[in-house]
């Protein structure tokens, strides 16, 4: 299969030296070369390339701004950027705009024609020193804590463990009965058995209970950044 690739470089020696190169691969055809943004996404339209090879100075609007207005685009084309900047700030930015290859302008001819025909797969192709340094963050990372294992917890009922969750990200004996269609004495009831089983006092030991056995996932939010009606832990 053929793989159509539009180029665009604000510099026309950089984009007529990329043109020769590509088009010299067998698999390669380069249906067009612009310097400017809103001409791109012109191009984009009527041509149907399969890959972009964009840098991000461009004219009209920036490569970062064609490359976001790209992922709205129906049969949208896989991108590479192609670019002098390396900066952390870049990185971020490129691959959070929907980029999936880029490569700094001192790649070699041999790694911007792998870059296109990843990109073409729908794989994700990085500079060497830029997927380096992806790793080296990575590892710097603190290790995600597995949660720990709470012979009370396991012996709560499942109703009781969706109530936990709920009490526990800051919603209110009200908000819990609504949510799931009880009344709120039952509501009440249940906190009160969870409250006997586990042994909390209060609602930073339930928080933290949930938070070390896994009753709250990652991503929801916790108790102490929503306000809990009073009487939210107190047995009825």
């Amino acid at each position: 299969m053929t793989i159509r690739v539009l180029i665009c470089d604000q510099l026309p020696v950089i984009a007529d030296g990329l043109r020769t190169l590509l088009d010299a691969t067998p698999d390669i055809d380069v249906v067009g070369t612009t310097h400017n943004g809103m001409e791109a996404m012109v191009l984009v339209r009527t041509e149907r390339p399969d890959v972009v090879v964009t840098d991000l100075e461009l004219q009209t609007i920036s490569g970062l701004d064609f490359i976001r207005r790209l992922a709205h685009e129906e049969n949208a084309p896989e991108v590479v950027v192609f670019t002098a900047s390396q900066s952390d700030k870049t990185v971020s930015d490129v691959l959070h705009a929907g980029a999936g290859c880029l490569l700094d302008k001192s790649a070699s001819p041999r790694e911007l024609v792998a870059a296109v025909q990843a990109a073409a797969a729908g794989q994700t192709l990085l500079a060497p020193s830029i997927a380096e340094r992806l790793v080296s963050w990575f590892r710097a990372q603190p290790e995600p804590q597995e949660p720990v294992v709470c012979s009370e917890v396991t012996e709560l009922t499942p109703r009781e463990r969706e109530v936990t969750r709920m009490v526990a990200c800051g919603m209110s004996t009200e908000e819990v009965a609504s949510q799931l269609i009880i009344g709120e004495a039952t509501v009440r009831t249940h906190i009160y058995r969870v409250r006997t089983k586990l042994g909390v006092r209060d609602r930073a030991e339930l928080v933290s209970l949930a938070y070390r056995t896994g009753l709250i996932r990652s991503g929801e939010e916790p108790a102490d950044r929503q306000p809990l009606a009073p009487g939210a832990l107190r047995a009825g």
